[in-house]
């Protein structure tokens, strides 16, 4: 899979099945590959999601130096983690990462994105997601699992909706955040050919690579 860099600038396809509404272009908007220096700052959006929502089951705000070893992790296995920039601040993050460590799983991923505060939804994590989607869809990869906690979390249930995935189950009670139990919802979208064909030799070898470096 390759590792370029895009911008807003790129013509994003309505997807089979969905809204045929393509993430609008929003101004400033840049979507790049995250770097080191940039941990300090996804790091700065997570810890809100992490002290105040039930969006991820952390409690403990990881420090910079464990986002930097997480970011290191998902490069490792071929995979993107992406920044969304307006107006030189990072505004959001989204990466992907192998669904499960067993070697059956893969060629399954599961995706994660985390919005700054205040832009959350404004269009940006859209364009974000579709862009972790478009690069994930160049790989070896068929599938793609969303985890939601909460199955009244509407804004992360229709950005996924929006772009493809398709609801396949919840497991109720399953996370207890806040003195609440939590519900966790599963999406999901085919990767490039999903399973239409078996994957080639090439795609196998490339996959269990990548599944060897999860642990």
């Amino acid at each position: 899979m390759k590792n370029s860099s895009t911008a807003t600038s790129r013509q994003y396809a309505p997807i089979p099945g969905t809204s045929d509404i393509a993430p609008p272009p929003i101004a400033g908007l840049q979507i790049r590959d995250a770097t080191a220096d940039d941990m300090l700052a996804v790091q700065a959006i997570y810890t809100p999601h992490v002290l105040h929502s039930s969006a991820t089951f952390e409690e403990t705000p990881p420090s910079v130096q464990e986002m930097q070893s997480r970011r290191e992790h998902v490069l490792a296995q071929g995979l993107p983690y992406l920044v969304a920039i307006i107006n030189k601040e990072i505004v959001g993050y989204s990466y992907a990462s192998a669904y499960r460590a067993r070697i059956a799983y893969r060629f399954t991923l599961e995706d994660s994105i985390y919005m700054a505060v205040d832009h959350a939804g404004k269009g940006v994590g859209k364009a974000l997601l579709a862009e972790l989607l478009a690069r994930c869809d160049q790989g070896p990869w068929r599938q793609m699992i969303a985890v939601i906690a909460g199955n009244n979390n509407l804004q992360s249930i229709g950005l996924h909706r929006s772009l493809g995935f398709k609801h396949v189950g919840t497991q109720p009670s399953t996370g207890f955040k806040f003195n609440q139990w939590i519900d966790v919802v599963f999406m999901q979208r085919a990767l490039g050919a999903g399973d239409t064909t078996l994957p080639d030799s090439q795609a196998k070898s490339l996959a269990v690579a990548a599944a060897d470096r999860t642990d």
